[in-house]
């Protein structure tokens, strides 16, 4: 089983698509800090101090090919995304703006129907954007803005450190080539919503964790690599303490999009205060592994071991080799 897990992480595509971003970081990192920039390449939002807060900002664009298999599911994803990279920042959002290209006015309705509520889920305000209507490529892009007292951030994670993963399993599971999702917000009100998202500001305000990153498209194992990368650390990872639900196979639930799973670093000494915060909304949460100072990713399963990546030799992204 382990070998197949790490056969199939290492060709997914959610996870492999990332391999040239540090072709845009390599030229944009001389840009990156004028002065007041305090998290960017590497991280889900940007953010920039700002008079004794962080001004988050964040920016996610969505598959073509989950555009065009189910244009109002794109449209709610697209505002989820950006809403989660805010909460995962340790944040609240605040306002978003999209940018479309739509060649074919079929997709008009469905795709901004799914923006509408996915608004009204998380309450957050759509206020503009772009429409590129005679573009020859169905797109869509959400950026978004957020404010943060205290950040949570994928690039201090620490040897030691617990690594907690957090997701509700209050939900369902569907396929929509190319994306495989476990969808918890729908049947839950905005308030149920927004009460489980909190719990990421609340931990950051309350200084029981800096370290997080919220599970997308590149899956729980892909999301915990790309934080491993930022933080130059490496990991155990216990396979077999991974909460999922029975309907999930174990390969599809560790590529799954999910609409609330975030990976937390933790002090040992505050896992039980974490943890026991996210129990009071319905949030499952595990320790299932420790971070280490090398930069091997090793899985766990069975009683076996093997190597997932070794982040010495191999680049997720390369955006930490474009900082120095």
């Amino acid at each position: 089983m382990i070998k197949k897990i790490i056969e199939e992480i290492r060709k997914y595509p959610g996870l492999t698509r990332k391999r040239d971003i540090y072709r845009i970081t390599d030229t944009l990192r001389t840009v990156a800090d004028f002065g007041n920039t305090v998290a960017y390449m590497g991280e889900d939002a940007a953010a920039i101090s700002n008079k004794g807060e962080y001004i988050l900002i964040a920016a996610d664009g969505i598959w073509s090919g989950l555009i065009e298999a189910n244009p109002y599911g794109a449209g709610k994803a697209s505002v989820m995304a950006s809403v989660n990279d805010i909460y995962a920042m340790g944040g609240k959002p605040l306002a978003m703006v999209n940018v479309m290209g739509v060649p074919d006015s079929k997709y008009y309705e469905e795709i901004v129907r799914g923006i509408k509520k996915g608004c009204e889920k998380f309450c957050v305000p759509m206020v503009g954007g772009h429409l590129h209507p005679d573009t020859k490529e169905l797109s869509l892009s959400v950026s978004i803005m957020g404010v943060a007292s205290r950040l949570l951030l994928s690039n201090n994670a620490r040897e030691g450190q617990d690594i907690v993963f957090a997701v509700d399993l209050e939900g369902r599971g569907y396929q929509c080539k190319p994306v495989i999702s476990w969808d918890t917000n729908s049947g839950k009100n905005s308030r149920q919503v927004l009460e489980r998202l909190e719990v990421m500001t609340l931990l950051a305000e309350n200084d029981l964790c800096s370290t997080a990153k919220d599970v997308s498209n590149g899956g729980l194992l892909g999301t915990i690599c790309l934080l491993l990368e930022a933080s130059e650390k490496g990991a155990v990872i216990e396979i077999d303490k991974i909460p999922k639900p029975d309907a999930f196979n174990l390969i599809d639930w560790l590529k799954a999009f999910l609409s609330y799973g975030f990976v937390l670093c933790v002090d040992k000494e505050k896992t039980c205060q974490v943890i026991e915060k996210f129990s009071r909304q319905r949030i499952t949460s595990e320790v299932i592994g420790t971070i280490t100072e090398d930069k091997k990713v090793i899985l766990s399963c069975n009683n076996k071991r093997d190597l997932l990546f070794d982040l010495d030799r191999e680049c997720i992204t390369g955006t930490v080799k474009s900082r120095l």
